[in-house]
């Protein structure tokens, strides 16, 4: 069975490498029954690949039943999952089975699976080691064959870091991991998938299909699309609705995308409680970078106020060349730095020699200067060395002094061959 008939069975539009890479993995898994954990940004799609899962194993002909694990609520989500005994709860009035029973043989799609209690959590790692579970309030142990696909668009390892879920789960979930990369990562698809909601919503309503302009699609694929294929649904739905005209120019379509910015700049760190949590490695790489340059610039600040306030001695010219140097760095727009007025305090009873750099006619003297290295990938290695150097080692406490995971912090190690 190839990529293409998959996509076509399962109406999956796109001809991005990552979304193939994606499918070919899940159609590979199916026939074993491996534990499978699908990772991507909300509404990139993952519901679809459980499906696929199932549809392609030794277990289609049983059932698949897909529970939301963020939907349900903690005081009933071991009944829900496990079932129950009559008189084991306050409003148990018959025993009841859980998904796990029904499923017996088939397969069952935990989606969100990062929001499941820390109790529930032990419960499935047991049905994941031994196959085995009880009902609430039972003592007797039942016996179940069921394939797990679990799903999440939380960063599971920062989850374990912070104590909210097992890692051993984590472990047991993630035996074939399965990645869905973000709709702006695919940006050949956007217009596809556009297309496709705006013919279904047409034929549906039994209207003119909408349809873009140029311009407007070079807006639609260059908006950053933080809902993805959800959000981009939703827009073409208003879009078809509310616009008379059946062609959608450039300008029609950015009153539907309010927040859309067109200047290709990388985005500023703002501190902020909620995106804090899921800021990128690249974020993270600017708000130090943009910090120590704040840091340097306050220093020179100081160091000038300090020298220019003492005694200096006339024959130190080291002294006044330092001074000269950070006058420089600080007012970079000025281009005669001899003509600066620098109030000193001379000793006396020293010998004055003013070295010729002080003198306003004079050229400026020939010297070298080094240019400092603006890459991201050396500023990046820099800083991890440091932290590293820094907690000898330890790359927990560095990781946590960077802003990073540990596991990310690993990965960086190896991409730069650090020790």
């Amino acid at each position: 069975m190839n990529v293409q008939q998959v996509k076509q069975r399962f109406e999956i539009i796109g001809a991005s490498g990552a979304l193939d890479h994606a499918i070919a993995k899940a159609v590979r898994v199916a026939t074993t029954d491996l534990s499978v954990l699908i990772t991507g940004e909300s509404g990139v799609g993952k519901e679809n690949f459980p499906k696929i899962i199932h549809q392609y194993s030794l277990r289609k002909h049983n059932k698949y039943i897909a529970v939301n694990c963020g939907a349900i609520p903690e005081g009933t989500i071991d009944s829900e999952l496990f079932g129950h005994e009559k008189g084991s709860f306050t409003g148990a009035n018959n025993t009841r089975e859980g998904y796990f029973e029904v499923a017996d043989g088939g397969t069952i799609f935990l989606d969100e699976v990062a929001e499941l209690p820390l109790q529930t959590q032990v419960r499935l790692l047991r049905v994941l080691e031994t196959g085995e579970f009880i009902k609430v309030g039972s003592s007797n142990v039942q016996k179940t064959d069921v394939r797990i696909v679990a799903a999440t668009n939380v960063n599971i390892p920062e989850a374990i870091e912070k104590g909210k879920f097992r890692e051993d789960l984590f472990y047991r979930l993630n035996t074939v991991p399965i990645h869905l990369p973000a709709l702006r990562e695919r940006k050949q698809d956007i217009h596809l998938l556009f297309r496709k909601f705006a013919s279904d919503f047409a034929e549906k309503y039994r209207m003119p299909t909408v349809r873009l302009t140029e311009e407007a699609q070079n807006i639609l694929s260059n908006y950053p699309w933080k809902g993805n294929i959800r959000q981009l649904k939703n827009i073409t739905e208003q879009i078809s609705v509310l616009e008379q005209e059946r062609i959608i120019t450039r300008e029609s379509l950015l009153t539907y995308l309010p927040d859309f910015n067109e200047t290709k700049l990388p985005a500023l760190y703002r501190p902020n409680a909620a995106q804090g949590e899921n800021m990128s490695d690249r974020d993270l790489l600017y708000k130090v970078l943009f910090d120590m340059r704040r840091d340097v610039t306050d220093l020179k600040k100081l160091v000038l106020d300090n020298l220019q306030g003492a005694s200096v001695n006339i024959d130190d010219s080291e002294q006044i060349q330092i001074i000269d140097r950070l006058n420089k760095d600080l007012h970079p727009e000025r281009s005669n730095y001899h003509g600066l007025q620098i109030e000193t305090k001379i000793d006396r009873g020293s010998k004055v020699n003013v070295p010729e750099i002080y003198t306003p006619n004079d050229p400026f003297e020939p010297h070298e200067e080094i240019e400092e290295s603006l890459s991201l990938e050396e500023k990046e290695k820099e800083l991890i060395k440091k932290a590293l150097e820094k907690y000898k080692g330890k790359r927990k406490y560095a990781a946590k002094e960077l802003g990073i995971s540990e596991r990310t912090l690993y990965r960086k190690i190896n991409e730069y061959e650090l020790k």
